[in-house]
Order: structure tokens, then sequence, then C-alpha cells
């Protein structure tokens, strides 16, 4: 199984603390936040991890280069940011990624307890697989509609009534290569949402409900509330 961190922001809502440090690499529980991305895709039995990196892109650089990993790891390069979906295309059209095998996708910037493992396998015609989570108080309304037999719906306009759940995209995904667009068809910056809000709409995909805990953090505010929970919890660092 192959699988790719999204790590090329910049980080912008973290300032100060991404003046000199790229958001990856920022510390929780002892350690940086891409250290313990990879090692929970490590555990989940992945073969292979490609990270994106754009944004003081030589520290990720020496990081990797500095520990001797289980899996092959490999850096792609953007000169700038290419946006989510963007960053998987250009690793695609350079043959970092198997176009025909599923791609599990995680945010760089999210903390999840979710077990990586349990993701399954794609359903025949399925674009992709999200796991979902309770909205915070920064997305109150959420991203996705979720009905019973698993089937994500694009979220309605505010005048349409539904009797599905909204929930909020957790950052963590399996997906279909065929997803994305190549730069031909829609050159770069390509963002992943609206192509996942339109393969919804088509019915291509599918979800699950995940109440652990889940933290986007994308704030200094929210890295500390991190730490906070790890401290108070029976986390234990690898």
């Amino acid at each position: 199984m192959q699988a790719m961190i999204l790590a090329a922001g910049l980080g912008t809502r973290m300032r100060p603390l991404t003046d000199h440090t790229p958001k990856p690499l920022l510390r929780v529980a002892g350690k940086p936040l891409l250290e313990h991305q990879i090692n929970r895709l490590i555990d989940a039995g992945v073969d292979s991890i490609l990270i994106n990196i754009s944004y003081l892109a030589e520290q990720i650089e020496d990081f990797i280069a500095s520990r001797l990993w289980p899996v092959s790891i490999t850096l792609s390069h953007e000169q700038e940011p290419l946006e989510t979906a963007g960053g998987i295309q250009k690793a695609l059209e350079q043959g970092d990624l198997d176009p025909e095998q599923p791609l599990i996708l995680v945010n760089g910037d999210i903390w999840c307890d979710y077990d990586l493992s349990q993701l399954p396998e794609l359903a025949p015609g399925a674009s992709g697989h999200l796991v979902l989570t309770t909205n915070p108080e920064h997305n109150p309304t959420g991203d996705f509609l979720l009905s019973n037999d698993g089937q994500v719906h694009r979220k309605p306009s505010s005048a349409e009534n539904t009797d599905m759940p909204a929930y909020t995209f957790s950052g963590i995904s399996l997906l279909n290569p065929a997803l994305i667009p190549d730069s031909q068809t829609a050159p770069p910056p390509v963002a992943l949402g609206p192509l996942l809000k339109q393969a919804a709409e088509e019915g291509r995909i599918t979800g699950e409900y995940y109440s652990g805990y889940w933290l986007d953090v994308g704030t200094p505010e929210r890295l500390n509330q991190l730490e906070q929970h790890l401290l108070s919890s029976d986390f234990k660092c690898r």
C-alpha cells in the first residue's frame, strides 16, 4: 500500500512558530508532527510513503535523511505549493505514485488516533473513501453529508433540507488516483476539495464517521491543545 503526507503548506496560521521551522517539524510529545504521521503509516503496514514539500524544504530533507526508516520515503519538491490535488498530480506524472494502486492520503497538519489499517478497500467504481469527524468550532456546519449506507454526499445549500448529518473531513482518506486529473486537463494548482465534492455528487465517494480524537493542528493554540491532551492521556510516544 502506498501513502502520501501533504506537507508543502506555508503554515501561515501557525506563525510565529513557522517563521523559521516548517509546520511538519513542529514538535509535540517530544517529536515532530511529521514523525508521528510517518509512524502511524508504518504501523498501518504501508510499503512506501511520499511527502510533498515546499516551504523550508531543506529542513524536512535533513530530517528524513537523519533517520533510518523501515519503509521507502520519497520527497516531492514543489517550487511553490501546488494545492492538495496539485501535489498528487505532480507526483503521479513524475512516477512517484502508482496510478494503479489506491493511495492513503493524510494531511500533515492533523492529529487523529484513527487506526489507518482499518481503512476499507474501495468499493467498485468508487473514487475515494473519507474518514469524517465531529464538526469543530472552526467548521461548525461540516464539509459533507453521510448517509446510513456509508455514501458521502455533497453538502446542500442552506435552503435545502436533509435528514443526513453533516460532518467534517478529517484529512484522512483512501483515494483512487484516477480521481486526480492530469495537468493538461487541469493545470496546477488544483484543490482536492472540489474534486471530492463533484465525485460525491456523482455517488463515487464512500465514508465513515469516526468519533475518536481528532484535531486540526493549524494554530499555535491548537498545537498547545494537542500537547495538553497527550500529556493527560495514556499516549506513548514511539
